[in-house]
């Protein structure tokens, strides 16, 4: 994760011509460019660690291009991920219930921009900012949701609609059809063997919704795709929707 700090006015490249943090976005002029003030405009890269499960959170992230992986982990078994954080949230909101470390790991899937605030910064604006704290309590609910929704949908419904879920999650918050991801990847984040995900991948690809070719897939058939998911793409959307809004 790298940082670009150099700039006057940090802000003012994000906010013309570039999509913005939707939390962000939301508040009022005066305390957005007050929180954006304080933060660092920060890259993040493919793959890099952005937290360690049971790892002091140091700073929050709001990211508005790039999107993070949650992922819970268990002895002696590889990692599954039961949350996904883009343009739509943040990660650290863990430092907003009072509660220094995470639980999850946080690694990120998508590069792009975020901004970077740290904690002592980010529980002043909470303090000082009704309406971001308002905004918080209500993402935390939706996180709460989304946690839960992926431990029934890995348990009871099947890989392909699972992918199809996946791609589509990946696709909004990467803000393109197109995106980088591997199998081994995918598999890691789905909780399944590699040879599943081919199989999945492969049928997806044969009823032309994507394109799958050296790591980078492409949502040929998005209309299509959305009906090959599974109801909890929709159901977390709807959730969204209802506690934060477009």
């Amino acid at each position: 994760m790298t940082s670009d700090t150099s700039l006057p006015g940090r802000f003012a490249r994000l906010a013309a011509g570039r999509s913005e943090n939707n939390l962000i976005r939301k508040l009022r002029p005066p305390d957005r460019e007050r929180l954006l003030a304080q933060c660092d405009s920060v890259q993040l890269v493919l793959s890099d660690i952005v937290c360690e499960a049971g790892e002091l959170t140091r700073h929050v992230l709001f990211p508005v291009d790039g999107f993070v992986s949650l992922v819970t982990e268990m002895a002696g078994h590889s990692g599954v991920e039961v949350g996904m954080v883009g343009r739509e949230g943040l990660f650290g909101v863990n430092v907003a219930l009072g509660v220094p470390t995470s639980s999850l790991r946080a690694v990120v899937q998508g590069p792009g921009a975020a901004w970077q605030l740290g904690r002592a910064s980010f529980l002043r604006e909470v303090t000082r900012n009704a309406l971001l704290g308002k905004l918080l309590k209500r993402y935390q609910y939706v996180l709460m949701t989304q946690l839960a929704t992926a431990a029934a949908c890995q348990r009871f419904h099947p890989i392909g609609a699972r992918l199809a879920r996946w791609l589509l999650m990946s696709s909004d918050r990467a803000h393109a059809d197109s995106f980088r991801v591997t199998h081994e990847f995918l598999a890691l984040m789905l909780g399944v063997r590699r040879v599943g995900i081919t199989v999945a991948a492969g049928s997806l690809h044969a009823h032309g919704l994507i394109r799958y070719h050296r790591g980078e897939v492409c949502v040929l058939d998005r209309e299509g795709l959305e009906k090959q998911a599974c109801s909890c793409y929709a159901a977390d959307r709807a959730v969204y929707q209802a506690q934060i809004g477009a």
